[in-house]
């Protein structure tokens, strides 16, 4: 069975020096077929699945100690790794400092 809402996991970063501070501007990493955007035409591409994508659907089911993968993955995003950031549809930090 499907289930009637859906539960998602969203990585955003801030360059605010206090990222506790309420004014502190929080950008979001957006997947190339994971719902997001509500404008972005949807992803179809079936009968694959982007892996990461994928993942990230099902560890909103679960929690992170569960989904260890998911601290490796905010890692390199915080590090701007090339190759993670190729996996991603948008970087928002891309020609700046990382988040």
């Amino acid at each position: 069975s499907i289930t009637r809402e859906r539960t998602e996991v969203i990585l955003q970063g801030t360059s605010s020096p206090d990222p506790n501070d309420p004014a502190a501007v929080w950008e979001e990493f957006e997947f190339k077929c994971k719902p997001g955007d509500l404008r972005r035409r949807p992803c179809f591409i079936s009968p694959y699945h982007y892996r990461l994508d994928w993942l990230m659907w099902f560890a909103a089911f679960q929690t992170y100690e569960q989904n260890e993968w998911i601290i490796h993955l905010a890692g390199k995003l915080l590090a701007q790794e090339e190759e993670t950031l190729s996996l991603l549809a948008t970087n928002p930090f891309a020609g700046r400092d990382p988040p």
